[in-house]
Protein backbone atom coordinates (compact mmCIF):
# COMPACT_ATOMS: atom_id res chain seq x y z
CA UNK A 1 0.00 0.00 0.00
CA UNK A 2 1.61 3.28 -1.10
CA UNK A 3 1.07 6.79 -2.43
CA UNK A 4 1.31 5.61 -6.05
CA UNK A 5 -1.82 3.48 -5.53
CA UNK A 6 -3.65 6.51 -4.14
CA UNK A 7 -2.64 8.65 -7.10
CA UNK A 8 -3.71 5.89 -9.51
CA UNK A 9 -7.07 5.70 -7.73
CA UNK A 10 -7.43 9.46 -8.06
CA UNK A 11 -7.08 9.08 -11.82
CA UNK A 12 -9.82 6.44 -11.93
CA UNK A 13 -12.07 8.55 -9.69
CA UNK A 14 -11.68 11.73 -11.72
CA UNK A 15 -15.04 12.73 -13.18
CA UNK A 16 -16.91 10.31 -10.93
CA UNK A 17 -16.22 11.50 -7.39
CA UNK A 18 -17.17 14.87 -5.94
CA UNK A 19 -14.41 17.18 -4.82
CA UNK A 20 -15.95 18.05 -1.48
CA UNK A 21 -15.40 21.48 0.11
CA UNK A 22 -13.18 22.36 3.04
CA UNK A 23 -15.48 24.50 5.18
CA UNK A 24 -14.89 26.88 8.06
CA UNK A 25 -16.88 28.99 10.50
CA UNK A 26 -15.71 31.67 12.93
CA UNK A 27 -18.24 30.32 15.43
CA UNK A 28 -16.63 26.88 15.36
CA UNK A 29 -13.15 28.44 15.56
CA UNK A 30 -14.22 30.12 18.80
CA UNK A 31 -15.55 26.91 20.34
CA UNK A 32 -12.49 24.91 19.26
CA UNK A 33 -10.07 27.59 20.43
CA UNK A 34 -8.15 27.45 17.16
CA UNK A 35 -8.72 27.69 13.42
CA UNK A 36 -10.97 24.79 12.39
CA UNK A 37 -11.71 23.39 8.93
CA UNK A 38 -14.20 20.65 8.07
CA UNK A 39 -13.77 18.37 5.03
CA UNK A 40 -17.42 17.79 4.10
CA UNK A 41 -17.46 14.19 2.83
CA UNK A 42 -21.09 14.05 3.94
CA UNK A 43 -21.69 15.81 0.60
CA UNK A 44 -20.02 12.98 -1.33
CA UNK A 45 -22.08 10.63 -3.53
CA UNK A 46 -24.14 8.27 -1.29
CA UNK A 47 -23.57 10.68 1.60
CA UNK A 48 -20.13 9.53 2.73
CA UNK A 49 -16.46 9.14 1.80
CA UNK A 50 -17.09 5.42 1.25
CA UNK A 51 -18.02 6.02 -2.38
CA UNK A 52 -14.37 6.79 -3.06
CA UNK A 53 -13.20 3.38 -1.88
CA UNK A 54 -16.11 1.61 -3.51
CA UNK A 55 -15.37 3.16 -6.91
CA UNK A 56 -11.65 2.54 -6.56
CA UNK A 57 -12.15 -1.16 -5.80
CA UNK A 58 -14.86 -1.85 -8.39
CA UNK A 59 -13.01 0.05 -11.12
CA UNK A 60 -9.92 -2.11 -10.46
CA UNK A 61 -11.70 -5.47 -11.05
CA UNK A 62 -10.42 -7.68 -13.83
CA UNK A 63 -12.79 -9.06 -16.49
CA UNK A 64 -13.62 -12.31 -14.67
CA UNK A 65 -14.26 -10.52 -11.37
CA UNK A 66 -16.41 -7.96 -13.14
CA UNK A 67 -18.56 -10.70 -14.64
CA UNK A 68 -19.02 -12.64 -11.38
CA UNK A 69 -19.83 -9.72 -9.08
CA UNK A 70 -18.78 -8.48 -5.65
CA UNK A 71 -19.73 -8.94 -2.01
CA UNK A 72 -19.14 -6.53 0.88
CA UNK A 73 -20.12 -6.22 4.52
CA UNK A 74 -21.07 -2.90 6.05
CA UNK A 75 -23.40 -1.11 8.44
CA UNK A 76 -24.41 1.12 5.56
CA UNK A 77 -21.95 3.65 4.16
CA UNK A 78 -19.53 1.19 2.55
CA UNK A 79 -22.62 -0.74 1.46
CA UNK A 80 -23.99 2.22 -0.47
CA UNK A 81 -20.61 3.20 -1.88
CA UNK A 82 -19.99 -0.28 -3.28
CA UNK A 83 -23.60 -0.62 -4.47
CA UNK A 84 -23.52 2.62 -6.46
CA UNK A 85 -20.09 1.91 -7.92
CA UNK A 86 -21.16 -1.61 -8.89
CA UNK A 87 -24.34 -0.38 -10.53
CA UNK A 88 -22.41 2.20 -12.55
CA UNK A 89 -20.02 -0.53 -13.74
CA UNK A 90 -22.75 -3.11 -14.43
CA UNK A 91 -21.49 -5.39 -11.66
CA UNK A 92 -23.66 -7.56 -9.36
CA UNK A 93 -23.35 -6.52 -5.69
CA UNK A 94 -24.32 -8.50 -2.58
CA UNK A 95 -24.08 -6.59 0.69
CA UNK A 96 -24.09 -8.14 4.19
CA UNK A 97 -25.62 -5.63 6.64
CA UNK A 98 -26.53 -5.75 10.36
CA UNK A 99 -30.26 -5.99 10.95
CA UNK A 100 -30.06 -3.04 13.38
CA UNK A 101 -28.42 -0.69 10.85
CA UNK A 102 -30.35 2.56 10.29
CA UNK A 103 -33.38 1.94 8.10
CA UNK A 104 -32.32 4.66 5.70
CA UNK A 105 -29.01 2.88 5.01
CA UNK A 106 -30.63 -0.51 4.36
CA UNK A 107 -33.30 1.03 2.13
CA UNK A 108 -30.79 3.11 0.20
CA UNK A 109 -28.51 0.12 -0.42
CA UNK A 110 -31.42 -1.86 -1.85
CA UNK A 111 -32.53 1.12 -3.92
CA UNK A 112 -29.08 1.21 -5.52
CA UNK A 113 -29.67 -2.29 -6.84
CA UNK A 114 -27.73 -4.39 -4.35
CA UNK A 115 -28.93 -7.65 -2.83
CA UNK A 116 -28.95 -7.14 0.95
CA UNK A 117 -28.29 -10.04 3.35
CA UNK A 118 -29.11 -9.12 6.96
CA UNK A 119 -27.39 -10.58 10.04
CA UNK A 120 -27.40 -10.16 13.82
CA UNK A 121 -24.22 -8.28 14.71
CA UNK A 122 -24.39 -9.46 18.34
CA UNK A 123 -24.40 -13.19 17.52
CA UNK A 124 -23.16 -13.60 13.92
CA UNK A 125 -19.86 -12.93 12.17
CA UNK A 126 -20.29 -10.63 9.18
CA UNK A 127 -16.96 -11.62 7.64
CA UNK A 128 -17.75 -15.31 7.88
CA UNK A 129 -21.08 -14.70 6.14
CA UNK A 130 -19.39 -12.61 3.45
CA UNK A 131 -16.61 -15.14 2.91
CA UNK A 132 -19.16 -17.95 2.53
CA UNK A 133 -21.09 -15.94 -0.07
CA UNK A 134 -17.85 -15.15 -1.91
CA UNK A 135 -16.92 -18.84 -2.05
CA UNK A 136 -20.37 -20.14 -2.95
CA UNK A 137 -21.07 -17.54 -5.65
CA UNK A 138 -17.50 -16.77 -6.75
CA UNK A 139 -17.88 -13.13 -5.76
CA UNK A 140 -14.94 -10.81 -5.12
CA UNK A 141 -14.84 -9.59 -1.52
CA UNK A 142 -14.48 -5.83 -1.06
CA UNK A 143 -13.80 -5.38 2.65
CA UNK A 144 -14.76 -2.02 4.15
CA UNK A 145 -11.27 -1.04 5.27
CA UNK A 146 -8.74 -3.87 4.95
CA UNK A 147 -8.52 -3.72 1.16
CA UNK A 148 -5.69 -1.94 -0.65
CA UNK A 149 -7.89 -0.50 -3.40
CA UNK A 150 -10.44 0.72 -0.87
CA UNK A 151 -7.69 2.41 1.15
CA UNK A 152 -6.36 3.97 -2.04
CA UNK A 153 -9.76 5.42 -2.85
CA UNK A 154 -10.21 6.83 0.65
CA UNK A 155 -6.72 8.30 0.44
CA UNK A 156 -7.83 10.61 -2.36
CA UNK A 157 -9.57 12.60 0.38
CA UNK A 158 -6.13 13.30 1.81
CA UNK A 159 -4.83 14.53 -1.54
CA UNK A 160 -7.72 17.00 -1.67
CA UNK A 161 -7.19 18.10 1.94
CA UNK A 162 -3.51 18.86 1.25
CA UNK A 163 -4.31 20.94 -1.82
CA UNK A 164 -7.27 22.76 -0.27
CA UNK A 165 -5.35 23.49 2.92
CA UNK A 166 -2.47 24.98 0.92
CA UNK A 167 -4.98 27.20 -0.90
CA UNK A 168 -6.15 28.40 2.53
CA UNK A 169 -2.59 29.11 3.62
CA UNK A 170 -2.37 26.05 5.90
CA UNK A 171 0.63 23.74 5.70
CA UNK A 172 0.70 22.22 9.18
CA UNK A 173 -1.72 21.19 11.90
CA UNK A 174 -3.63 18.20 13.21
CA UNK A 175 -6.03 16.29 10.95
CA UNK A 176 -8.75 14.50 12.92
CA UNK A 177 -10.31 11.56 11.08
CA UNK A 178 -13.46 9.61 11.98
CA UNK A 179 -12.03 6.12 12.44
CA UNK A 180 -13.42 2.58 12.40
CA UNK A 181 -11.12 -0.08 10.99
CA UNK A 182 -8.70 2.54 9.71
CA UNK A 183 -9.14 2.55 5.92
CA UNK A 184 -10.07 6.24 5.76
CA UNK A 185 -7.51 7.20 8.37
CA UNK A 186 -4.61 5.25 6.88
CA UNK A 187 -5.37 6.41 3.34
CA UNK A 188 -5.43 10.05 4.42
CA UNK A 189 -2.24 9.55 6.46
CA UNK A 190 -0.38 8.14 3.45
CA UNK A 191 -1.58 10.97 1.23
CA UNK A 192 -0.57 13.65 3.72
CA UNK A 193 2.80 12.02 4.32
CA UNK A 194 3.53 12.67 0.65
CA UNK A 195 1.72 15.97 0.10
CA UNK A 196 1.61 17.71 3.50
CA UNK A 197 4.23 16.08 5.76
CA UNK A 198 3.83 18.72 8.51
CA UNK A 199 0.23 17.62 9.12
CA UNK A 200 -0.37 14.87 11.68
CA UNK A 201 -3.36 12.53 11.48
CA UNK A 202 -5.29 11.70 14.67
CA UNK A 203 -7.90 8.88 14.68
CA UNK A 204 -11.15 9.71 16.48
CA UNK A 205 -13.35 6.88 17.81
CA UNK A 206 -16.45 6.44 20.00
CA UNK A 207 -16.11 5.63 23.67
CA UNK A 208 -15.91 1.87 24.39
CA UNK A 209 -15.02 1.20 20.73
CA UNK A 210 -11.53 2.70 20.76
CA UNK A 211 -9.61 -0.28 19.40
CA UNK A 212 -7.37 1.93 17.25
CA UNK A 213 -6.47 4.28 20.12
CA UNK A 214 -5.64 1.30 22.35
CA UNK A 215 -3.70 -0.39 19.56
CA UNK A 216 -1.60 2.73 18.98
CA UNK A 217 -0.72 2.74 22.67
CA UNK A 218 0.11 -0.97 22.90
CA UNK A 219 1.75 -1.37 19.51
CA UNK A 220 -0.43 -4.34 18.57
CA UNK A 221 -3.94 -4.82 17.18
CA UNK A 222 -6.44 -4.67 20.04
CA UNK A 223 -9.99 -6.05 19.84
CA UNK A 224 -13.23 -4.41 20.96
CA UNK A 225 -15.21 -6.44 23.49
CA UNK A 226 -18.40 -5.91 21.47
CA UNK A 227 -19.48 -4.52 18.10
CA UNK A 228 -22.75 -2.95 19.19
CA UNK A 229 -23.87 -0.39 21.73
CA UNK A 230 -22.99 2.99 20.24
CA UNK A 231 -24.99 5.38 18.06
CA UNK A 232 -21.80 5.76 15.96
CA UNK A 233 -22.60 2.62 13.95
CA UNK A 234 -20.64 3.83 10.91
CA UNK A 235 -17.28 3.66 12.71
CA UNK A 236 -17.59 0.55 14.85
CA UNK A 237 -15.34 -2.34 13.87
CA UNK A 238 -13.93 -5.35 15.74
CA UNK A 239 -10.28 -4.25 15.48
CA UNK A 240 -7.89 -2.33 13.22
CA UNK A 241 -7.16 -3.95 9.90
CA UNK A 242 -4.08 -6.03 9.17
CA UNK A 243 -3.24 -3.68 6.30
CA UNK A 244 -4.30 -0.46 7.99
CA UNK A 245 -2.70 -0.85 11.42
CA UNK A 246 0.98 -0.76 10.36
CA UNK A 247 0.22 2.48 8.48
CA UNK A 248 -1.64 3.94 11.45
CA UNK A 249 1.13 2.93 13.85
CA UNK A 250 3.80 4.53 11.68
CA UNK A 251 2.06 7.78 10.77
CA UNK A 252 -0.65 8.69 13.30
CA UNK A 253 -0.58 10.55 16.57
CA UNK A 254 -2.51 9.32 19.62
CA UNK A 255 -6.18 8.51 19.18
CA UNK A 256 -8.96 10.69 20.57
CA UNK A 257 -12.04 9.09 22.14
CA UNK A 258 -15.43 10.88 22.12
CA UNK A 259 -18.77 10.12 23.71
CA UNK A 260 -22.09 9.61 21.96
CA UNK A 261 -23.32 12.81 23.60
CA UNK A 262 -20.38 14.79 22.21
CA UNK A 263 -21.14 13.45 18.72
CA UNK A 264 -24.79 14.53 19.03
CA UNK A 265 -23.64 17.96 20.19
CA UNK A 266 -21.24 18.19 17.22
CA UNK A 267 -24.09 17.27 14.87
CA UNK A 268 -26.08 20.20 16.23
CA UNK A 269 -23.09 22.54 15.77
CA UNK A 270 -22.53 21.37 12.19
CA UNK A 271 -26.15 22.02 11.32
CA UNK A 272 -26.37 25.37 13.09
CA UNK A 273 -23.10 26.83 11.84
CA UNK A 274 -22.47 25.09 8.50
CA UNK A 275 -25.93 23.78 7.55
CA UNK A 276 -24.46 20.29 7.29
CA UNK A 277 -26.39 17.14 8.18
CA UNK A 278 -24.07 14.61 9.83
CA UNK A 279 -24.61 11.15 11.28
CA UNK A 280 -23.14 10.49 14.75
CA UNK A 281 -20.04 8.65 13.54
CA UNK A 282 -19.56 11.22 10.82
CA UNK A 283 -19.47 13.95 13.47
CA UNK A 284 -16.93 12.22 15.71
CA UNK A 285 -13.88 14.10 14.40
CA UNK A 286 -15.68 17.42 14.83
CA UNK A 287 -16.61 16.34 18.36
CA UNK A 288 -12.94 15.69 19.02
CA UNK A 289 -11.97 19.16 17.81
CA UNK A 290 -14.74 20.96 19.71
CA UNK A 291 -14.62 19.12 23.03
CA UNK A 292 -11.10 17.69 23.32
CA UNK A 293 -9.05 20.75 22.46
CA UNK A 294 -6.63 20.05 25.27
CA UNK A 295 -5.50 16.90 23.44
CA UNK A 296 -4.75 18.76 20.20
CA UNK A 297 -1.51 20.55 19.31
CA UNK A 298 -1.15 23.66 17.18
CA UNK A 299 -3.28 26.55 16.02
CA UNK A 300 -5.12 24.73 13.23
CA UNK A 301 -7.21 21.58 13.13
CA UNK A 302 -8.81 19.93 10.11
CA UNK A 303 -11.66 17.48 10.69
CA UNK A 304 -13.34 15.02 8.39
CA UNK A 305 -17.12 15.03 8.30
CA UNK A 306 -17.22 11.48 7.04
CA UNK A 307 -20.93 10.83 6.55
CA UNK A 308 -24.44 12.24 6.71
CA UNK A 309 -26.64 9.17 6.44
CA UNK A 310 -28.70 9.67 9.58
CA UNK A 311 -32.27 8.63 10.32
CA UNK A 312 -34.67 11.50 11.04
CA UNK A 313 -35.29 10.48 14.70
CA UNK A 314 -31.55 10.49 15.48
CA UNK A 315 -31.04 13.85 13.81
CA UNK A 316 -34.04 15.26 15.64
CA UNK A 317 -32.58 13.96 18.90
CA UNK A 318 -29.35 15.88 18.26
CA UNK A 319 -31.18 19.11 17.56
CA UNK A 320 -33.62 18.67 20.45
CA UNK A 321 -31.01 17.82 23.07
CA UNK A 322 -28.26 20.22 21.95
CA UNK A 323 -29.81 22.84 19.68
CA UNK A 324 -30.27 25.29 22.55
CA UNK A 325 -26.65 24.77 23.71
CA UNK A 326 -25.04 26.18 20.56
Amino acid sequence: MNIEMIRAAQQRLTGHVRRTPLLSSPFLDEVAGRRLFLKAESLQHTGSFKFRGGWSAVSALDADQHKAGVVAFSSGNHAQGVALAARAHGVIAVIVMPSDAPDTKIASTRALGAEVVLYDRATEDRKAIGDALATDRRLTMIEPFDNAQVIAGQGTTGLEIAEQARDAGVTDGEVLVCCGGGGFTSGIALALEAEAPDMRVRPVEPENFDDVARSLRSGQREVNATTSGSICDAIISPQPGAITFPILHRLCGPGIVVTDEECLHAMAYAFARLKLVLEPGGASALAGALFHGGEIDGDTVICTASGGNVDAPMFQRALTEYGDKI
